[in-house]
Parts: C-alpha cells; structure tokens; sequence
C-alpha cells in the first residue's frame, strides 16, 4: 500500500511504501495526490520512502509507475527516494537520468535531508 506523509513543507507531496504496492494504490493515493499538487503548485515535487515494510512493487504498479512518465515534462521538479536498499537505489539512479526534473536518492536516516531538499524546490515558482 502507498501511504501519504504528513508534515511536509508546502508544495511537496510525501508517500510511504508498506507491504505490497498495486496498481490501486496509485489510482486511489498516488495519482490523486500527484493531480491536486499539479493544481496547487504547477509542479511535482515528491518523497518516496521505501523503508523496511516495504516488500515489492506488483506488476500492475510498475505499469502505473511507468506511466507516471506520460506526465508532461514540464511538471516534474524534484523527487526524492530515501531507502536504505541498494538495489533500489542503483535502479532508480539508472533511471533517474531517464526522467525530467531533478532525483536524488537519501538513505532512510536522512529522510528530513530528503524532504528540505524536495521543499527547496516546492519553494521555487514553477516556470
């Protein structure tokens, strides 16, 4: 499941991976946060915690992932992965270079360095 953080800087978005991710968590958290911060902010600028709860992406999520891509390219500012899982972390830095926007990957005990740089971005007018 995909759960949203609270206490973030405004303009950024927050989720926690626990257990098994779906397809439906995107539809019912991630995509709806995403639209209303697009709304709020003309941007996204996000956290993403892959903590020890975590346990794997379903296939149907990482379709939904891949399309996260379809978004426009101007959307995209800053995204921050902070999970201690280095296989996680080669293959979003891999991708990384992929996608629009800025990426940087934090280890679990810097998760409140993670979210003050995703704010630093939340904190810049959208173009």
């Amino acid at each position: 499941m995909i759960e949203l953080l609270d206490g973030l800087p405004e303009g950024v978005i927050g989720f926690r991976a626990v257990g098994t991710v779906t397809a439906g968590d995107y539809r019912e958290v991630l995509d709806p946060a995403m639209d209303a911060a697009i709304e709020t902010t003309g941007k996204l600028d996000f956290v993403i915690v892959l903590g020890e709860e975590f346990d794997h992406y379903s296939l149907g999520a990482m379709v939904e992932d891949a399309k996260l891509i379809g978004r426009p390219l101007s959307l995209w500012d800053r995204a921050a992965l902070v999970t201690d899982r280095d296989v996680l972390i080669g293959i979003a830095v891999a991708f990384g270079g992929l996608v629009p926007g800025q990426f940087k990957a934090f280890p679990l005990a810097h998760l409140d360095d993670a979210i003050a740089w995703a704010g630093e971005g939340a904190a810049t007018p959208a173009t």
